[in-house]
């Protein structure tokens, strides 16, 4: 999702809480990570693996001048001859420490192992922030926790997921406004983006 629609969507869910709850989520993951110089790890279940989430915070790295957004994608199966991006397994979890941050992507409750590797990781002083469905035992272990019930939220993990990286990657956080009815959003945000860009000279 380009930053046209990531803007669009926050328009159209203005006056809702996941804008806000993106925004403090993706503010603790910055606050993690940059003063660490970076260590980001990303895991999601066996199930599901945030290949989209990986993408998302490698390209507002760059956009952001932010290396430290960057992370490492840790696979429950790594396949031999695979690319080393690609190449990080579970056993990475293990030489996490203080320093470090976890990002745990899980729509549905994790593996009672990728759970213990969670609770071992917190132990030894890496930070824990969990976008989930709403897992319990994820919940206790994480330190931030932004929680996407599955067929009880307005929104699916995945956009909110879109929601988070973008944020993550902002510079500074925009100006609180009043209630706005939706038509008059989407006519600001058009003139917005047909707008000719200022001059330089």
């Amino acid at each position: 999702m380009d930053a046209v629609r990531v803007a669009l969507l926050r328009e159209v869910l203005a006056g809702t809480q996941w804008p806000g709850a993106a925004r403090r989520f993706a503010g603790s993951l910055r606050r993690s990570v940059v003063p660490a110089g970076g260590n980001l790890l990303l895991v999601g279940t066996e199930q599901y693996e945030p290949w989209h989430m990986a993408a998302h915070l490698v390209d507002e790295a760059a956009w952001s001048g932010l290396p430290e957004l960057a992370p490492t994608l840790v696979r429950h199966r790594v396949r031999a001859g695979e690319p080393p991006h690609l190449s990080v397994g579970l056993s990475r979890l293990a030489a996490a420490r203080r320093g470090h941050t976890l990002l745990v992507v899980a729509p549905e409750r994790p593996g009672e192992g990728l759970l213990e590797r969670v609770h071992d990781a917190r132990r030894a002083g890496a930070t824990v922030l969990s976008l989930d469905g709403g897992d319990p035992d994820l919940g206790v272990l994480a330190h931030e926790v932004l929680s996407v019930p599955q067929g009880g939220a307005e929104l699916d993990l995945d956009t909110v997921q879109h929601l988070v990286s973008a944020a993550a990657g902002e510079n500074s956080l925009p100006a609180q406004r009043g209630p706005v009815r939706l038509r008059d959003r989407l006519a600001r945000l058009a003139d917005q983006l047909t707008s000719p860009p200022p001059s330089r000279w």
